[in-house]
């Protein structure tokens, strides 16, 4: 990647520090039900699971396998899944694998999700399933995860929540939102990553040992995947002791977000506006393909790295910029990218 990283999803910096300068042996030889599993891993998962306040923890080897895995299997035709409008497309397409009733509720609006909990618990005789994210992706809100959980509890629901964006980032010791405001209880299962700010890759699903069980013998993607190598689980083991003692890391995360805030977000320009957010993933929505790419392409021409999401990813009208901060990131970097963009405008009006 060249230019000044404001689009990838490293925000404490981590990728760029080495992991284990010993290897490990190479290959797992197998799927974790036939030859790849090892003593290693289960104490992976175990020391992962308790650092987050779960009762077991199943390593995936990609997030997208986990999302769509863990929503496949979980609910069958006599149950329900609701889950917010601006989910992950690896969430919707385990529902759409599922055999449950789906329905979709307005993003982060509680009395959308009440209402839809409503008019569905009258209808299915089993399980009713509700999906969010914490920090959404591509919008970079946080969800108001405490009056969810609440609603949850009301209505007997079973919270899924995907923590990708918020792991390491968020709550003690980088723990995220769900552990920032102590709800691990009232979440049936946490999806985690280790691709965004742990610096690694792969995936684990947080829950209660009666779910993990569950999952070994019905989640596909888990039964018919080659086991991680010993070289993942030792580089996992690596990363959670680095991104737990990141403390440092994330004060500055968040004292460039203050920045980037006070220097950028009061910055209007014609047929524009930021989304709001307080999170390190920003976006400015600049309607058209092409007006996006023009803009993507002349900070990447300045030395700024950062990238146009364009529809069909976003809805049409609201094609954008979506600007990843990171706790490398200077005053002097942002100085640069607003006075970048500030020069892009002015040119459409010329």
């Amino acid at each position: 990647m060249s230019g000044i990283d404001f689009c990838s999803n490293d925000y404490l910096g981590l990728t760029q520090i080495s992991l284990s300068p010993k290897p490990a042996a190479s290959g797992s030889t197998g799927s974790r039900l036939i030859s790849g599993h090892s003593a290693a891993l289960t104490k992976l998962e175990n020391d992962i699971a308790a650092f987050h306040g779960y009762e077991a923890a199943l390593l995936f080897s990609s997030g997208y396998g986990a999302n769509s895995g863990l929503l496949a299997c979980i609910a069958g035709a006599d149950d329900a899944i609701l889950s917010d409008e601006l989910i992950h497309a690896s969430l919707i397409d385990g529902i759409r694998l599922s055999y449950a009733h789906k329905e979709r509720f307005a993003h982060n609006d509680v009395r959308a999700l009440t209402a839809k909990l409503e008019h569905v618990r009258s209808r299915v005789s089993g399980q009713i399933y509700v999906v969010i994210e914490t920090i959404y992706s591509m919008d970079g809100d946080e969800a108001p995860l405490q009056a969810i959980c609440d609603v949850c509890q009301t209505y007997g629901a079973a919270l899924i929540v995907d923590e990708a964006h918020a792991i390491g980032v968020y709550g003690p010791e980088g723990r995220g939102l769900v552990a920032s405001l102590h709800l691990e209880a009232q979440v049936f299962a946490c999806v985690i990553t280790f691709g965004k700010a742990v610096g690694l890759h792969g995936a684990a699903i947080l829950g209660s040992i009666a779910l993990r069980d569950f999952l070994v013998n019905f989640c596909r993607p888990f039964i018919f995947t080659t086991a991680p190598s010993p070289q993942t689980v030792q580089d996992t083991k690596a990363a959670y002791a680095r991104f737990k003692s990141a403390n440092g890391a994330r004060e500055r995360l968040f004292s460039v977000l203050t920045t980037f805030t006070k220097t950028l977000k009061n910055q209007i320009w014609d047929n524009t506006y930021w989304l709001p957010s307080a999170s390190p993933i920003q976006g400015l929505v600049i309607p058209s393909n092409t007006r996006a790419k023009a803009l993507a392409s002349h900070l990447l021409a300045d030395g700024y790295a950062v990238k146009a999401i364009l529809s069909p990813t976003v809805p049409k009208g609201e094609e954008r910029l979506r600007i990843s901060l990171h706790s490398h990131n200077t005053q002097n970097d942002i100085e640069g990218l607003a006075a970048s963009l500030g020069r892009f405008f002015d040119q459409e009006k010329s």
